[in-house]
């Protein structure tokens, strides 16, 4: 490559203008999940090894612990002879033991829907893609082999770090999944309703606006001012096009949607509308507007079908499937939960902060007496 004089002078790059496009989007998801893959490829098989013989242990334990009836301290000796016959070498402690223990017995529950959910000889091969800590963190934290096979699908599909995993966890999403109503089933071919539906949660947790939202206005510019916390929020894949772009008819009406996102993975331009009231069925024609007029004038001919999103602050589901009736384009309705404010008047009452560190801080003093 021919470096230019101006290659070489110092300039700033506009990031935000570039952002706003799916191009760009797309050209950095690519890069990113490529470099990802080819850092992974040679540490997954390593990592398959390591948990097959974690799966192994873990299996052989469960049938001879049970069957010889051996005592807490079997762990123990366990461990011990294991670091002396491979000295240096992690894994062998008696935590790490009794969670290969659990782990195995984990997956082969008795009562797990009248048949195995995996073998109870070979570990499943996906979960050789996943780190052992994510799996430690997930079967301890899971209710269920389901919600686990659950968190275990959506790491690998995400490429969750584990923090990322455990902040999952935190906010229930295995719960929250589904909960959003669409129509997608109806309006989108197969497998891409199965994958569009997997974007959407209820309830979207706002909590991080800190301030009381009374309008659809203050709604939608704590969350453009707060737009990283929004997106982390939407989940991986959302890209923020823009708000309030201005749609002009030719007959001189003007109607503006809230927000418009591209999803990288989906290939999809998600339009999205704010309501700080419960749902009600006029929404639906007026978001079913919004994402046809995406559709004619923004998606190109490589996206799939543009989707539209309402986050309201309540929905009746039997409304939400009715005013679904009819409508010709692929819509999807959803909660969100604010921070919670108590009231001026019983702010007046309440101690203050100062106030209440005052007495933790007389408390301290007398036990410290």
């Amino acid at each position: 490559m021919i470096m230019t004089k101006s290659d070489n002078k110092p300039a700033f790059v506009k990031r935000d203008t570039i952002i706003a496009g799916k191009e760009y989007a797309q050209l950095l998801t690519t890069l990113k999940e490529r470099f990802r893959r080819s850092q992974i490829k040679a540490a997954v098989k390593v990592n398959t090894t390591m948990l097959e013989y974690y799966w192994s242990m873990g299996r052989d334990i469960s049938r001879l612990h049970e069957a010889a009836k051996w005592g807490t301290a079997f762990f123990d000796c366990l461990s011990l002879d294991l670091k002396t016959a491979f000295p240096g070498q992690t894994g062998f402690s008696v935590t790490n033991i009794k969670y290969a223990k659990r782990w195995y017995e984990f997956y082969n529950q008795s009562d797990v829907i009248r048949q195995r959910v995996v073998d109870e000889f070979d570990m499943p091969a996906d979960f050789g893609i996943v780190p052992w800590g994510h799996h430690i963190d997930i079967f301890t934290r899971s209710k269920s082999v389901e919600e686990a096979l659950f968190y275990i699908e959506e790491t690998i599909r995400n490429d969750w770090s584990r923090p990322e995993l455990d902040a999952e966890i935190d906010d229930n999403l295995y719960a929250k999944r589904g909960l959003a109503l669409t129509n997608f089933d109806e309006k989108l071919p197969a497998p891409y309703s199965g994958l569009a539906k997997a974007i959407l949660k209820s309830p979207y947790d706002f909590r991080f606006i800190d301030k009381k939202i009374t309008t659809e206005k203050q709604l939608e510019d704590e969350l453009a001012t707060n737009i990283t916390r929004f997106l982390l929020e939407l989940g991986q894949g959302f890209a923020y096009v823009g708000r309030q772009m201005e749609l002009k008819m030719p007959g001189g009406q003007t109607f503006i949607p809230d927000m418009i996102f591209y999803h990288t993975r989906l290939k999809s331009y998600i339009v999205c509308e704010l309501k700080v009231v419960p749902f009600i069925p006029d929404f639906a024609g007026k978001l079913n507007f919004y994402v046809s007029a995406v559709d004619e004038l923004m998606k190109q001919s490589d996206d799939n079908p543009t989707i539209g999103l309402l986050i309201c602050k309540s929905k009746d589901d039997t409304v939400v499937e009715w005013s679904f009736r009819g409508m010709n384009q692929p819509l999807g309705v959803a909660e969100y939960q604010l921070k919670e404010f108590i009231s001026e008047k019983a702010a007046k009452i309440l101690p203050s902060e100062a106030e209440l560190q005052n007495v933790i801080d007389t408390y301290d003093d007398v036990s410290d007496d």
